[in-house]
């Protein structure tokens, strides 16, 4: 596993890695790193590896955007000084475009997009030993449909920047294909991007994927 004893993650994005975590950090008792996949991955951490006391921090924030975390970025990142970030974000930027068609300047353009999300992975604390980046996602199994197409279209660009800084890569979006073939996207998230368990197990088992995470330790 790549993460080594002590050291501190951050998981900052929107309200996906949200999900009711504790203000202003989201760690603690009393699930302070939220409902979500971020509560997943700390638990399945804490369980395979206690040995290695990783503190987990959830920073995610309903629905922010790329310029959202901009904004916090010294904060919520910076001040926190991470061994290792995650960053997901990225379906608000796309969804403003389909919920809020007349508002156009809620919406962030995928040029503005791909160039701030490379800002921010560029603009790390000193010292940091790794960064993931994920994708946004759209739970949706026809790549067809409008909103689809285009969270495909920043799940690339989320690639593209991962590549030009060396970053970990997840794609959340491909996490969910192998269920969807078997069950209605409603059956995971009645809007199709606010998932239920399941749903929040597939991305944090994306993300553990990732890291290195040996499951044989779960036996």
């Amino acid at each position: 596993m790549k993460l080594t004893s002590g050291q501190r993650l951050v998981m900052i994005g929107d309200s996906i890695t949200d999900c009711e975590r504790r203000f202003p950090h989201g760690e603690g008792l009393f699930q302070g790193v939220g409902k979500g996949y971020v509560a997943l991955v700390d638990t399945l951490l804490q369980t395979a590896y206690p040995e290695l006391s990783i503190r987990v921090t959830n920073m995610g924030i309903g629905g922010n955007t790329v310029r959202d975390l901009e904004k916090r970025w010294q904060t919520d990142v910076l001040e926190l000084a991470p061994d290792w970030l995650s960053i997901m974000i990225g379906i608000n930027d796309v969804w403003r475009q389909f919920d809020q068609p007349t508002i156009p300047e809620s919406h962030v353009p995928l040029e503005e997009y791909e160039t701030k999300l490379e800002r921010l992975a560029r603009s790390v604390p000193a010292g940091l030993k790794g960064l993931v980046i994920m994708t946004p996602f759209y739970i949706e199994p026809n790549a067809a449909d409008g909103m689809r197409r285009r969270m495909d279209e920043y799940g690339l660009a989320a690639r593209r920047v991962a590549e030009r800084v060396g970053a970990l890569f997840v794609d959340t979006q491909a996490a969910f294909a192998p269920l969807l073939e078997h069950v209605h996207p409603t059956a995971l998230a009645s809007d199709r991007v606010h998932p239920n368990w399941t749903g929040h197990m597939l991305i944090a088992r994306a993300f553990l994927r990732a890291i290195g995470f040996d499951w044989a330790r779960m036996q």
